[in-house]
């Protein structure tokens, strides 16, 4: 992952399309591993490629906790971390794009103290915005469940659903990961909370792998049905990317040559389109979800696929995709 696949993303290089159509990513990472480092350098290297990116939102990945102090409260190391991040963009040194320009970090919702917690949040960085505590949970050995440690049924739990009351009534929004049979579940949660702010990322994780291996109209159907449910709660939007990882089954990080965007358009077009019809472009964002989708393709190969999706809808709609709906989602200011 990071850079060290880059000789691999070189063998297929397009010219950009639609380059004056501003973006705000919703959906990135930032982390510095033993094996692969995803810092500011990096990141820059990728959204400056050129696309107009002018913002981006930070999403959790266990990345600088505190070493030290209460359990709970470890996680606001990471918001502290990208805080500073964020304000090294903001100096302009480093050009237009504002990363991190919103901040949706970790806390646990299992917390008897989830409010103090929460607060040590926003106390970190104005840029707080929300928290995603992932549910992605299979009883599949060939699934990796979530680093969050979720279990069976964890949205409905009593323990989450007390959290979750304290995070809607403090106003900050959930980003949920979960895998497309636990939808459903999240469905549930939402009529349960009609005035959360709840954004679904990556489509709802639909499985390719393991026993889902072999079985991609299946998935979809199931998919398409739980998708329809969900979009029925207006307090829901959905994150449109995230959906050429391995656990996704399309195998393209294996291939000898990165696919390019037409091949990523004819890949996913479905689940692309399904989810603008069900929940209008009002409540749709387009993603990056990288350094994790760019094992399998470059940055500037899908957000080229993003515009071919929608290439024949209104310039208002496709602002609205591109830029308009995080923006407001995530309280970014222009």
């Amino acid at each position: 992952m990071s850079y060290q696949n880059q000789a691999w993303l070189d063998q297929a290089i397009e010219p950009v399309l639609d380059p004056e159509q501003r973006i705000c990513d919703p959906h990135h990472h930032l982390w510095d591993h033993p094996t692969h480092r995803y810092l500011l350098d990096e990141w820059l290297k990728d959204i400056t490629d050129g696309h107009r990116v002018e913002h981006t939102v930070f999403v959790e990945c266990a990345s600088m906790y505190r070493a030290r102090g209460p359990e709970d409260l470890r996680s606001v190391g990471e918001v502290e971390f990208v805080n500073g991040v964020a304000a090294m963009s903001a100096s302009g040194q480093y050009g237009l794009p504002r990363v991190a320009s919103a901040i949706v970090s970790f806390a646990n919702l299992l917390s008897p103290d989830i409010g103090q917690v929460l607060d040590a949040h926003a106390s970190a960085s104005h840029r707080f915005r929300g928290i995603r505590h992932a549910s992605a949970w299979h009883a599949s050995d060939a699934i990796r469940n979530a680093h969050s440690v979720p279990f069976e049924g964890m949205m409905a739990s009593q323990p989450f659903r007390r959290g979750f009351k304290v995070l809607v009534d403090r106003g900050w929004s959930f980003d949920a990961w979960l895998y497309h049979e636990q939808i459903d579940e999240l469905t549930n949660l939402a009529q349960a909370f009609p005035e959360a702010n709840i954004v679904l990322d990556h489509f709802g994780g639909p499985l390719g792998i393991g026993p889902y291996a072999g079985q991609r109209k299946t998935v979809f159907d199931h998919w398409r049905s739980s998708i329809a449910r969900l979009a029925a709660c207006e307090n829901v939007k959905v994150k449109l990317g995230g959906l050429v990882m391995p656990v996704n089954g399309f195998g393209l990080h294996k291939q000898p040559k990165p696919p390019s965007s037409e091949t990523l358009v004819e890949l996913t077009r479905d689940y692309y389109l399904t989810a603008i019809d069900y929940f209008g472009v009002d409540r749709c964002m387009f993603e990056s979800n990288f350094p994790v989708d760019r094992q399998s393709c470059s940055y500037r190969t899908l957000w080229n696929a993003f515009k071919k999706l929608v290439q024949d809808f209104s310039e208002q709609d496709k602002d609205q995709l591109f830029y308009q709906t995080a923006m407001t989602t995530y309280r970014i200011e222009d």
